[in-house]
C-alpha cells in the first residue's frame, strides 16, 4: 500500500523530467538551427560581397580600357597592354569566386550574378576594342548597371536585409560625358 500512496509522486518526477527534458532539447536544437543559420547567412554575405567586390574590379579595368580607346564616359585611361593583361587576371578571379556563388546562393541571386557577368562581358568587347559604337558602349554600361542592381536586389533578399535596395548608379551619369 505503501508503494501505491508514492505512485503519485513518482509519476509526477517522471513526468516533470520527461518535461524538463523536451523543453531543454528543443530550446537547444532551436538554438543550434539559428547559429547555423547565422553562420550559413555570414558565409552568404562573405561571397556576395567577394564575387561584387571582383566584377567590381573587372568592371573598373574595362572603364579604363574604354577611356584608352576614346570613350568618354571615364577620365583615367590605363596602357591598353597592361589594362589586358590586368582584364585577364580578373577574369579569372571571378571565375573562381563564382564557384561559391553557385555553391552557397538561392536561385534568384545566381541568376542574377550570371547576369551582371554576362553583361560585364559584353561591356568588356569594347574594353578589348571588339566593338568601337559609343552607343553601344553607353548601352553596354547602363546594362551593367541594371544587372548590378538586380543581383542587390536577389542578394538583400536572400540575406533578409530589411528595407529597399539603394537606388540606381544609372550609369553612365550625364556629368561624366555620357549619352543624356
Amino acid at each position: 500500500m505503501a508503494f501505491l500512496d508514492q505512485m503519485p509522486a513518482l509519476i509526477g518526477v517522471v513526468v516533470g523530467s520527461a518535461g524538463s527534458y523536451t523543453a531543454a532539447a528543443l530550446i537547444e536544437r532551436n538554438r543550434w538551427r539559428r547559429g547555423r543559420a547565422e553562420r550559413w547567412d555570414e558565409k552568404r554575405f562573405e561571397i556576395y560581397t567577394g564575387y561584387a567586390n571582383t566584377l567590381k574590379t573587372q568592371i573598373r579595368i574595362a572603364q579604363r580600357l574604354g577611356a584608352a580607346r576614346g570613350f568618354q564616359t571615364v577620365l583615367d585611361p590605363i596602357d591598353v597592354d597592361e589594362g589586358m593583361r590586368l582584364l585577364a587576371d580578373a577574369e579569372s578571379k571571378r571565375s573562381a569566386e563564382w564557384e561559391a556563388v553557385l555553391l552557397i546562393g538561392d536561385a534568384d541571386t545566381v541568376k542574377a550574378a550570371r547576369a551582371w557577368h554576362e553583361s560585364v562581358w559584353i561591356y568588356e568587347l569594347y574594353a578589348r576594342g571588339q566593338r568601337t559604337d559609343f552607343e553601344g558602349w553607353a548601352q553596354a554600361e547602363s546594362q551593367v548597371s541594371a544587372a548590378r542592381d538586380e543581383f542587390y536586389a536577389c542578394a538583400r533578399r536572400d540575406l533578409s536585409v530589411p528595407g529597399p535596395p539603394p537606388p540606381s548608379g544609372n550609369w553612365p551619369r550625364q556629368w561624366e560625358g555620357g549619352s543624356s
